[in-house]
Parts: structure tokens; sequence; C-alpha cells
């Protein structure tokens, strides 16, 4: 019984935290129509801000973590304003807007070893551990799951009740249109690019503060929110979470009897069973 609620935590847990990758992700697909893989860097980028503001310049753990939430956010809003912004004016194709973004991602990830080195990262700070159902939680991982959830639910709010997210829905439909009743296509492009590269950095530094930072971590972040994306429903709020909660709960369940390596294998068979019997995911836009 123990072991059983073990792994429904760490599914709960592991699902959150795709789900905050998802969300972001999701958000800046659904305006865009491509695979930003620069998104994972973001991620990456907002947990060293706040490792570098604590560590080196003894910030308050608070402050440093709003402000690597935000120093996130316009990393992606300048991504989108030097370089993607300038393709879409040139109508380029979203292949070469992916290409672009694996330019950056690569770029940043180097620049981030250049500063901090190859060698893996930790905050200095403790685990408080509390018993959930017989199964064992830390204080960190209990903010993962409540960001994931709370995050889904403001996004979900934000697109459906403010003027924001009415033109963000507009520019997701047809950007064209939208275009011409009198939206600012690329304004409002932009700060999804800030909101989706903020919460990627919540993705980040609840991964620093739980297990560490690396230079690449941001690429593995990346990877399991875009299969979330395509099981739950790509552009889908709702969708993108769903997704992640049935990745997590898939892979903790799945290696209970097999060795942990199949972790990721069991992702992509169901990625690849999506596509073949569900292209659309779960829940349609």
């Amino acid at each position: 019984m123990e072991i059983l609620s073990q792994l429904i935590v760490n599914s709960v847990i592991a699902g959150a935290m795709y789900a905050l990758m998802a969300l972001g992700f999701n958000l800046i697909y659904s305006v865009t129509r491509f695979f930003n893989l620069a998104h994972g860097v973001a991620a990456a980028a907002g947990g060293y801000a706040v490792f570098y503001l604590t560590s080196s310049l003894g910030q308050n753990v608070y402050i440093a973590t709003a402000a690597g939430i935000v120093s996130a956010g316009f990393l992606g809003y300048g991504f989108d304003r030097l370089v993607f912004l300038r393709l879409r004016r040139r109508k380029t194709s979203s292949m070469v807007q992916l290409v672009a973004s694996l330019g950056l991602l690569t770029s940043v990830q180097a620049v981030l070893a250049i500063l901090f080195t190859n060698e893996f990262q930790t905050f200095p700070a403790g685990h408080t551990l509390y018993n959930v159902l017989g199964g064992a939680i830390t204080g960190t991982q209990t903010a993962v799951v409540a960001s994931g959830f709370f995050i889904t639910l403001l996004l979900a709010l934000i697109l459906r009740h403010t003027m924001f997210g009415k033109a963000v829905n507009a520019v997701s439909d047809d950007a064209e249109v939208a275009r011409i009743v009198g939206i600012d296509t690329d304004r409002v492009t932009g700060r999804v690019f800030f909101m989706g590269s903020a919460i990627a950095g919540i993705a980040g530094i609840l991964t620093g503060f739980d297990t560490g930072l690396g230079p690449t971590m941001g690429m593995g972040l990346l990877l399991k929110g875009v299969i979330a994306c395509i099981i739950g429903g790509m552009g889908n709020v709702w969708g993108g979470t769903a997704g992640s909660m049935l990745l997590g709960f898939a892979e903790n369940f799945g290696i209970w009897k097999i060795p942990g390596q199949w972790k990721d294998a069991i992702s992509f068979v169901i990625l690849i069973a999506f596509l073949l019997l569900r292209p659309e995911g779960m829940i349609k836009k």
C-alpha cells in the first residue's frame, strides 16, 4: 500500500512539472504554429538566474525567484522581438522558425555552460518531508503540484474572461483575420512569449530546488512537455495538463515492475500510439 501511495504521489508531481512546461509551450504554439525549441532554455535560464542571485549575491530566495521568473519571461520576449518577429514579417515557414529556435536553444545553453560551467549545481536549501496518504513529498514538490494546478486554472481564466485572452484566441484561430479587425498580432504574440517563457521559468526554478541545475536541463523538460502537449491536444490548456498527468502516471506506474531506464521509452510508446490512433490528442481545441 505504501508503494502504491508513493507511486501516485510521484505521478502527480511528475505530471504537474510536465504541465508547467506544456502550458507555456502550448500557449506559444497556439499563436505561432511552430515548435519553439528555445522554450526549453528559458526554463534553464530562470533556474540559473535564481541560483546566481541566491548563491553569488546572497539575495532573498523569494525575491530571487520572482526575478528569475521575470528574467525567463523577458528572455522569451527577446527571442520573439529579435528573431521570430523578423521571420514572421518575412513570411518564413514553420520549419525555418523551428530551426531558428534550435539555434537559440544551442546558443543560450552554451552561454550558460560558459558562465556556470557544465557541473551540476544545487541550491543551498533543505528538503522538508511531508506525508500524504502514505506517500512522502517534499516542500518543493508540493510547490510543483500547487503551481501546476494553479497556473492551469489561472491561464484558462485569462484566456476565457479577459480582453487579452480573447485577442490570443482570435490570433490563434486566424492571425490574418485578427489583424484585419484591428488586433495588433505582433504585440499579442510578444506578450504570449513573455507569459509562456515565464511559466517555463517557474518549471526550471522548481526543478533547480528539487533536483538541481545543468545547462542542458531545459531540453529534457521541453521534451516531456512537448509529448504531453501532443497527447493532450496541441494549443489546448486543459489538454496539455491532461496529457501531462497521463504521462506522469504512465511513466511512474510503468517502471513499477521494470527498470527505471525504460521511463523515456514508455513516453515515446504513448506518443507514437497517439500519433497513430488519435493525432488530435485527448482534447480537441
